[in-house]
């Protein structure tokens, strides 16, 4: 995955073709342009998630409580929406969306870079937080009547297919909006490279004059408004708002952001890495469908992907250690 040639993100879509390649050899709809198509309208949720999830990893922390905090942006808005404005539109519901998204992000950075407590035990505090507050207020009750602007799909690409058509829909165009504003961010702005030393090493970038809570403040808060317009796009394809849909995606997208070459020690880590990284597990994940394997397979996969991230992390800091030890 460190091949210095081709990087992460090479190898991650070389992995992607060849997979492909097989599944198309095995599978007789595999590569199909319907079945392209739906993985990428199925994953844009995800991939909205992952865009910024790898933020708050490059700077050096981890956040678990993504997934719940867009289940409540969903409920928080359509209660908005529904009760008090006459069902709202589009720029109305992404406006409360990003907004409440960020404000739920920026209530774990304010807690982390405030009382100075370990980011996973914040986010897991919080996760256990907001899905009990979530289910105490909505009872577990599901919202079915949503406004007519979010209930009808709005297609971008309409190409015919073997049966009926293939589908391009907007959470595709809201997953690339938001890939590249976090991508421009990281990349071509000062504060993103600052992001970076950060996670690389907090001291030097404090010395440095990086301000820690504009970087805390930043990844957490960016994090949530990524959850907030993922969890809009979601009610939007479901066509409905169910308080625990989304939970347990958590797993599979840290799994998939890792793989993509973001490291949980911070400092490392691109928007296309987290990107491929998905799209290889969804791959995987529709390729084991097709070939008829149990679904509890792909559970094992991710799993194991975190357990190896968290082995070659910390064998990362082992090593050096050994080094001196030999060297003395």
């Amino acid at each position: 995955m460190r091949n210095r040639r081709i990087g992460t993100e090479g190898v991650l879509f070389t992995i992607i073709l060849l997979l492909c390649a097989m599944l198309a050899l095995t599978t007789d709809s595999f590569l199909t342009v319907q079945n392209l198509f739906d993985l990428l309208n199925n994953q844009s949720v995800n991939i909205i998630f992952a865009v910024g999830l790898v933020v708050v990893l490059i700077a050096g922390g981890i956040d678990i409580s993504f997934a719940v905090a867009a289940s409540v942006v969903q409920y928080v808005v359509m209660t908005l929406l529904m009760n008090y404005m006459g069902g709202g539109n589009w720029a109305l519901g992404m406006v409360f969306s990003i907004a409440v998204g960020a404000l739920l992000g920026l209530f774990n950075g304010v807690l982390i870079h405030r009382f100075r407590i370990v980011s996973i035990i914040v986010t897991i505090g919080t996760f256990n937080l907001y899905f009990g507050l979530l289910m105490y207020f909505t009872r577990g009750v599901s919202i079915y009547e949503i406004p007519d602007w979010l209930y009808y799909s709005i297609p971008l690409v309409d190409l015919p297919a073997v049966r009926g058509s293939a589908t391009l829909y907007l959470p595709v165009a809201v997953m690339v909006v938001m890939a590249t504003l976090t991508w421009f961010i990281l990349t071509r702005t000062g504060f993103g490279r600052a992001v970076y030393g950060f996670g690389s090493s907090p001291e030097s970038a404090r010395r440095s004059g990086v301000s820690i809570w504009r970087v805390h403040a930043f990844a957490y808060g960016w994090l949530g408004l990524c959850a907030g317009v993922a969890g809009l796009m979601q009610a939007h394809i479901v066509q409905e708002v169910v308080p625990n849909a989304l939970i347990g995606q958590e797993l599979p997208i840290l799994a998939a952001v890792v793989l993509g070459g973001a490291t949980l020690g911070g400092g490392r880590g691109s928007v296309l890495g987290a990107v491929l990284g998905v799209l290889l597990l969804a791959v995987v994940q529709n390729g084991l469908n097709l070939l008829g394997v149990t679904p509890y397979a792909f559970r094992m996969i991710v799993g194991l992907i975190i357990l190896v991230a968290i082995t070659t992390s910390n064998l990362g800091s082992l090593l050096p250690r050994t080094a001196n030890a030999r060297g003395a």
